[in-house]
């Protein structure tokens, strides 16, 4: 296993590899920000992986939603991701659910974070809600246009910030998708092998007119 993850080890050595073969996560959506973050993580050696999402992929979906190719139009977009997830790594165990987040809740699956892959505010609060209730860190991401937000929540509440609505994004570009799974990837990654993570700070992230990347970073209070 090792050999498998030779650049991993020597960033930081056997010990923390062999941590996260005994940890686990969730990423709830498989879509544009899920599959690069299935992409990212999947392929780093922990040990669980469970993808939940109840969509099946469509025609537009594929530019942005790196785990699909034409032809897996109408399949499960989490049990074609995970395929692709344990063919890349035979070192982790990558579960498809292929229901909403509520019934992934009924299903009682231990992690240890929770990551954010989806596109509507009320399942962000329902994450939230869960993630305080058990305990439970959680890594926001959201990407609309040229932006997108990041937050790794432990004491904050997410309800706290946003009005919960059922607005759904505009148009996205593709790489912006990739870049904020990557920043979620990271701090998640940090997290379970012990490395320092700054927390309950939300990130904003948008590329200008002149497409300079602008960074904005916001600290949030603890939740009542």
């Amino acid at each position: 296993m090792m050999h498998y993850f030779h650049r991993q080890v020597q960033l930081w050595g056997e010990e923390k590899q062999q941590l996260l073969q005994s940890k686990r996560i969730a990423i709830i959506g498989s879509g544009g920000l899920g599959s690069s973050l299935a992409f990212a993580l999947g392929s780093s050696g922990i040990g669980e992986i469970h993808l939940v999402d109840f969509d099946t992929v469509s025609v537009h979906n594929i530019h942005r939603q790196i785990a699909f190719k034409s032809g897996d139009e109408g399949r499960f977009k989490s049990q074609v991701c995970a395929s692709v997830i344990q063919a890349r790594c035979p070192y982790v165990n990558v579960i498809a659910h292929t229901g909403d987040f509520e019934a992934f809740i009924q299903e009682g699956c231990a992690v240890d974070v929770i990551l954010d892959a989806t596109d509507n505010l009320p399942t962000r609060a329902t994450i939230n809600d869960y993630a305080i209730e058990k305990n439970i860190p959680w890594v926001y991401g959201s990407v609309e246009a040229f932006n997108g937000q990041v937050c790794f929540f432990e004491d904050a509440s997410f309800r706290d910030l946003f009005k919960i609505t059922h607005n759904t994004p505009a148009g996205i570009a593709a790489p912006m998708v990739m870049h904020i799974a990557s920043l979620q990837a990271n701090l998640a990654l940090r997290y379970l092998v012990g490395l320092r993570v700054t927390k309950d700070k939300l990130y904003y992230l948008f590329f200008n007119d002149e497409g300079e990347l602008i960074t904005q970073k916001f600290g949030l209070p603890k939740r009542a």
